[in-house]
């Protein structure tokens, strides 16, 4: 247990040490997996988890809803790390390796300040927008974002309260600006679903999607009515 000047103990940095403690153990392979997990490979699944909730969501019946939520998860996510820009500079906290002894520190050269962490914003803010867009597919987006915050830990760049204030800010951004981000985002997607080139990327080319385009552009449908009876009448 970490214990403080007066006495008192610092569950924070005690779990930090407990957390970290599990690499001293660990064989190289398995520390040099981790840092590629929590470095890249989060994110990778996180991506894959994308195209995967963009193929599903063409095939529902409000797709471009659906698109909407997907396109605003990335920027959710973007508008998250600015946001944390100034918070960094205001909380100040130097990052754990350089105020603690003895963590096993796997990635190099962290040198930016450590509240809050900005892997753990961004993984929270995509996989919170999946949700928004796909249940089954946010589930799995939340649980790598969960992992994302063990393994910053684990690798020793973050405190635990650096994770937990990073996964509530990518919640809290992409949960509370998604009523304005879909009312501005699904017009949009509707209108490019009525396309000809594009509407592919929000719907899938079948006779239900071709129904969902003469909903959106009725007057496009009304005018083609109108012209095949003027040349009936002819």
């Amino acid at each position: 247990m970490a214990v403080l000047a007066g006495g008192e103990t610092n569950p924070d940095v005690s779990l930090l040490y407990d957390i970290n403690g599990i690499a001293k153990g660990a064989p190289n392979w398995a520390a040099r997996a981790m840092e590629f997990i929590g470095e890249y490979g989060i994110l990778f699944g996180l991506a894959v988890l994308m195209l995967c909730a963009w193929w599903s969501v063409r095939k529902s019946k409000d797709a471009p809803a659906g698109t909407a939520a997907l396109l605003w998860s990335p920027l959710a996510a973007g508008i998250a790390l600015l946001i944390n820009v100034p918070i960094r500079g205001f909380v100040r906290r130097p990052r754990p390796f350089l105020d603690h002894q003895g963590l096993e520190v796997l990635v190099k050269g962290k040198t930016d300040f450590s509240f809050v962490s900005d892997h753990a914003t961004l993984t929270m803010a995509l996989g919170v927008g999946l949700f928004v867009a796909n249940r089954k597919y946010g589930l799995i987006g939340i649980g790598l974002a969960l992992l994302e915050g063990f393994c910053r830990v684990y690798m020793g760049v973050h405190y635990p309260t650096d994770v937990v204030g990073g996964l509530a800010l990518g919640t809290a951004v992409t949960l509370l600006l998604a009523p304005l981000a879909m009312m501005l985002l699904t017009p949009l997607t509707r209108w490019v679903a009525g396309t000809r080139r594009a509407g592919w990327l929000v719907r899938a080319r079948d006779g239900a999607a071709e129904a969902a385009v003469a909903a959106v552009a009725p007057g496009v449908a009304g005018h083609d009515v109108r012209a095949q009876d003027r040349d009936l009448a002819a």
